[in-house]
């Protein structure tokens, strides 16, 4: 597929390079607001605020590709990256916190717009391909967890300032990303709907779209609290940057590697089966996290924590899919990443002050009644939709 379609190469390389930049953040971002902030508390608040640019971009992007088509919004998302890469740099280099806090707002707009990629290659592929079009796009994120690290090592040191060099190159990876989608094609435009709030609402009185939401906000939110947490749990054990970046290496070939496996297992077995399977992921990575704080007990309770949500993401995606039409597609698509964005901003907002007054195995154990939580919605979802299917036929 990555040979005879050329909308989906463009997807594959452009979210390498968004998980790329997103992999420095990851590793770095919250070590930086650690050492320059006043007070620990708000060591991830820089992490929080790129959540939150997120959360507040998502509908607005999604309203303008529903609108004016992909290119526009993945495209002005690319470009808040660059914009916020070299925000950022700027602020370590004059030493000014706020600075640092505030840039990743720009770079969680680009965020929002990659968490669309996946969706646009939906619509490059027939129905039976869907589950593998977006668990490619999704597993372009393997060449970021190949590279990504030796970029993070190589370029913090690249300016006098420590790190300031690291999100110069993530503002150089972005602009690529900008050029690649500047040349997307746009696949069409959907029809105009009713207002945003009105099929909003319908959509989320559907037990199938509640069900689908559910599954990966709930994967996602996991997986950003303790992602957030875990480099900052591994330097209070006193493991250094390198040791971490390692672990989160790891982490990220557990989120994309699977999708190879993940698609395929969609288009067969059904999302369901796929997403269960995903939080049954999650649990066994709690399970290793609370074993002990050693660097194999991170290493594989992150690797785990990836492959969880690489499934329950993937599998959310493609129910969502089964429970709207295409005139509905921007407004049902917003409201999963709004979904995403709301849960990922709590977790990283949170992550900072749970770590330092709860610790590292209360913020595992919340992860197991969520889970139940999404199960129970998703499955009740498709006892509805077996009911419509039940009276149509």
């Amino acid at each position: 597929m990555l040979l005879t379609n050329g909308s989906l190469r463009l997807l594959f390389i452009a979210q390498a390079l968004y998980w790329s930049c997103s992999l420095i953040g990851i590793t770095l971002t919250s070590l930086v607001g650690a050492s320059m902030a006043p007070v620990v508390e708000l060591a991830t608040l820089p992490l929080g605020l790129l959540m939150l640019g997120n959360l507040l971009s998502v509908h607005p992007l999604s309203m303008l590709m529903q609108r004016y088509g992909r290119r526009a919004g993945l495209c002005l998302g690319a470009v808040c990256g660059v914009a916020g890469g070299l925000l950022l740099a700027a602020g370590i280099y004059i030493d000014e916190f706020w600075v640092v806090a505030i840039a990743p707002v720009l770079i969680g707009t680009y965020q929002a717009s990659a968490m669309y990629y996946r969706y646009a290659a939906l619509e490059t592929v027939e129905a039976g391909l869907k589950g593998r079009a977006a668990a490619l796009v999704v597993g372009g994120g393997v060449l970021a967890a190949i590279i990504a690290p030796e970029i993070a090592s190589t370029s913090r040191d690249f300016l006098p300032v420590p790190f300031a060099g690291a999100y110069i190159a993530l503002a150089g990876m972005a602009a690529i990303g900008a050029v690649l989608m500047a040349i997307l094609p746009d696949g069409g435009v959907p029809a105009r709907t009713g207002s945003s709030r009105a099929v909003m609402a319908e959509l989320l009185r559907r037990p199938i779209i509640r069900g689908a939401i559910a599954v990966s906000a709930a994967g996602h939110g996991i997986m950003i609290l303790v992602m957030t947490a875990t480099p900052l749990a591994m330097k209070y054990c006193g493991f250094d940057i390198d040791v971490s970046s390692n672990v989160i290496r790891w982490h990220l070939i557990g989120m994309f590697l699977p999708a190879f496996l993940a698609g395929p297992m969609i288009d067969r077995f059904g999302p369901r089966r796929v997403a269960s399977l995903g939080a049954l992921m999650l649990g066994v990575s709690v399970g290793f996290a609370v074993t002990g704080i050693s660097v194999s007990a991170f290493l594989i309770s992150s690797f785990l924590l990836g492959v969880g949500w690489n499934m329950m993401l993937l599998a959310g995606t493609s129910m969502l899919g089964e429970g709207h039409d295409a005139t509905e597609r921007g407004h049902a698509q917003s409201l999963m990443e709004l979904g995403n964005s709301v849960t990922a901003t709590v977790a990283s907002l949170a992550s900072g002050a749970l770590i330092a007054g709860a610790g590292w195995n209360p913020v595992n154990y919340g992860v197991i009644p969520v889970l139940g939580f999404a199960m129970i919605l998703m499955w009740r979802g498709a006892v509805a939709r077996r009911a419509v299917l039940q009276t149509q036929a």
